[in-house]
C-alpha cells in the first residue's frame, strides 16, 4: 500500500444484528466481536498503521437491557485483564483508554489502569479503547477543565483550538485520517467530534463480528483514492 493512515478509528458496528440473524443471544454477537476487534488490532500492526482508536461502549450504550451491559462489561474485564498475552505483540502495542472510564463498575477502573500503567512505553500501535465515551461529553469535560485552571491561567488571550485541543482526553494522539463504520449506518454516534473535523469516512455493510483483515484493506484502498483538501481547492 502506498498511503497507509496513519490514525484510523472504527465504529464496532453490527453485534447484536449478527447473533440476531443466526436466532442467537446477543451476547455471543459481542463475544464474537471481541474476536474481531483482535483480528483487526493484529492486522493494523501488521499494515503498519500506527494509530488505531475502537468505539468500544458509548455513553448511551447504558440504555441497552442491564443483562446485556453485564455481558459487556464482564467481556471488557475478561479481555483487559487478559491483554497481556492476547494483544497482538503485546510486548509492542500501546494502550490508551478514552471515556469516562474511572466511573466504570466491576473493578474495571483499576485493571484499565494497570494496563495503561503497563504499556506506556511501548512503541508499536497505538490502540486507543472509546469505553464510557461520548464526543459531547469529551468536550464538556474540557470545558469544564478550563474553567477550573482559569482560577490560575489567563484564558483570555490564550483560547484557541490548539489550547482547548490539550484539555482533550488524549490530546497527544493526532486525528482521525479515516473512520470505518460497519453494518451500513451513515452516522458518527457521537464519536469523536471534534477530532472527525476531516476524517475521510468508510462506510460498510459488513457486520462488525464477520469484518476482517481484507474489508479493512478495502477501506484502506478506498482511502488512497481520496483526494484530501482540508478546506482547499
Amino acid at each position: 500500500m502506498s498511503i497507509i493512515p496513519r490514525h484510523i478509528a472504527v465504529i464496532m458496528d453490527g453485534n447484536g444484528r449478527w447473533a440476531k440473524n443466526r436466532k442467537l443471544p446477543r451476547g455471543i454477537g459481542h463475544r464474537q466481536g471481541v474476536k474481531s476487534a483482535q483480528r483487526i488490532i493484529k492486522s493494523c500492526v501488521d499494515l503498519g498503521v500506527r494509530y488505531l482508536t475502537l468505539y468500544a461502549f458509548s455513553t448511551e450504550n447504558w440504555k441497552r437491557p442491564p443483562r446485556e451491559i453485564k455481558i459487556i462489561m464482564n467481556l471488557f474485564l475478561k479481555y483487559i485483564t487478559a491483554s497481556k498475552t492476547e494483544l497482538p505483540e503485546h510486548e509492542k502495542v500501546r494502550v490508551r483508554v478514552i471515556g469516562r472510564w474511572h466511573e466504570l463498575p466491576y473493578g474495571l477502573p483499576s485493571k484499565i489502569q494497570s494496563i495503561i500503567d503497563d504499556t506506556a512505553k511501548h512503541e508499536g500501535l497505538n490502540l486507543t479503547l472509546a469505553i464510557n465515551y461520548g464526543g459531547r461529553k469529551e468536550i464538556l469535560d474540557a470545558i469544564g477543565a478550563i474553567i477550573k485552571d482559569s482560577k490560575t491561567i489567563n484564558t483570555k488571550n490564550v483560547i484557541s483550538e490548539e489550547f482547548l485541543q490539550k484539555y482533550l482526553y488524549a490530546p497527544e494522539i493526532p486525528d482521525p485520517d479515516l473512520l470505518i463504520r460497519t453494518a451500513g449506518e451513515y452516522r458518527i454516534s457521537n464519536f469523536l467530534l471534534w477530532q472527525m473535523a476531516y476524517a475521510e469516512i468508510y462506510v460498510t455493510k459488513k457486520l462488525w463480528p464477520d469484518f476482517g483483515k481484507s474489508d479493512l484493506m478495502e477501506a484502506m484502498n478506498d482511502f488512497q483514492n481520496r483526494e484530501r483538501r482540508f478546506g482547499s481547492v
